[in-house]
């Protein structure tokens, strides 16, 4: 099909010239603040290990005992015959981690999101879902068939005017971000429930990026919040980040997930998670829910890390979370920035549309527990050179 063939390159040789072409990085080591690539020994800071988990000791002996009993696959879905004793067991302790009556576990956060909104939503109902949402939320609130509207980042008074239409007989559903992945800021979850809770609408937070970190416990932004099931009754955590491992889980009332349990596809028609990662897990909520030292120690560098900027003119988004973004602006400056911090030793992600909106890329920093000060000093003299 030498047709077809012409027009895909010539879709990927617009990307080049936009400086929107993506490319994948092979690394040569396990994750941590140093990665391996191609020779060069460089400090990380572009990983969702908030906690420093991924390489933990532990976690990697909890995932060899659980192999050599389990093997390393499941074998089959959930409900088949892949539903192993680690599964059900991470399940209980998610579930009481979160204050939740239950927690079910999907194999990715994606499927989690994809499966939650569409069992739920259909053709007759609305769901109202914040701009800079996750691309899964909003394939979720796409592929659901509901009327798919959508508010201005963290405007309660722009999401209140999008409710006005919603009738008593249509069921709502407020989706959200708890910190946005790309800005880093938390959304205002104390008044979408008041706002979920007068229209008799769901909530769903998905807090990927708050779990493990935030919290008195680590329970996320609904613990920092003080939020219950009843105010926030679907709660979506992801555990390829600060947990360190892989895979996702929704928790909620015994309703809820049995309901799920019954009508999400991406439940249903997908193979489980290897037990032995689930074993892994568990081992992680036990480091998260011992080791507040972790969650102190990278909230204490986030902190220098923003003093630091601020000193030298850095212009910072409003964030208080361990993602730390420098809007740039251009995709072309973002791709420069990331090069020019590479060849200095230190691994910066540029981000571009459209993960992020036009005119907004972006370098985002993010931080790990294992960081110490002086790679917090380092990374601000390399920035500082680099006359952002």
């Amino acid at each position: 099909m030498p047709e077809k063939q012409s027009h895909l390159n010539a879709q990927l040789e617009t990307l080049k010239q936009a400086n929107l072409y993506r490319s994948r990085r092979v690394i040569d080591s396990a994750q941590g603040i140093y990665l391996q690539l191609e020779g060069r020994k460089l400090l990380n800071f572009c990983s969702n290990d908030y906690l420093g988990l991924a390489n933990h000791p532990d976690v990697i002996a909890s995932f060899k005992q659980a192999a050599n009993t389990y093997g390393v696959g499941s074998g089959s879905a959930h409900l088949v015959c892949g539903h192993s004793r680690e599964h059900h067991a991470l399940e209980e302790e998610l579930a009481d981690f979160c204050g939740r009556d239950r927690a079910l576990l999907f194999s990715t956060g994606y499927m989690a999101n994809l499966g939650v909104i569409t069992a739920l939503m259909g053709k007759k109902d609305v769901i109202y879902e914040d701009k800079l949402n996750h691309a899964s939320l909003l394939d979720g609130g796409l592929l659901s068939g509901a009327r798919f509207k959508r508010y201005l980042h963290n405007d309660i008074k722009n999401l209140q005017l999008k409710m006005q239409g919603l009738l008593t007989e249509q069921q709502g559903m407020i989706v959200t971000d708890g910190v946005f992945s790309m800005d880093g800021d938390f959304a205002d979850l104390k008044s979408l429930v008041e706002l979920a809770k007068d229209s008799h609408s769901y909530l769903m937070v998905d807090d990927a990026h708050g779990f493990g970190v935030l919290g008195k416990t680590g329970a996320g932004l609904v613990e920092q919040y003080q939020l219950n099931q009843q105010q926030v009754p679907l709660l979506v955590g992801t555990l390829g980040k600060a947990f360190g491992t892989s895979g996702a889980f929704v928790a909620g009332s015994e309703l809820m997930i049995e309901s799920l349990i019954q009508q999400a596809r991406s439940y249903i028609y997908t193979t489980a998670l290897p037990p032995a990662i689930a074993a892994a897990t568990r081992t992680s909520l036990q480091r998260v829910q011992q080791d507040n030292w972790r969650r102190e120690k990278l909230k204490s560098l986030v902190t220098r890390f923003q003093r630091g900027a601020k000193q030298m003119g850095l212009s910072l988004m409003p964030s208080e979370s361990a993602i730390q973004p420098i809007v740039l602006g251009s995709s072309a400056k973002a791709m420069q920035a990331s090069e020019y911090l590479l060849q200095q030793g230190f691994w910066v992600s540029a981000i571009r549309p459209p993960t992020v909106p036009q005119g907004s890329a972006r370098l985002r920093l993010t931080f790990s527990a294992l960081h110490q000060e002086q790679h917090i000093d380092q990374l601000l003299g390399a920035l500082e050179g680099m006359s952002v």
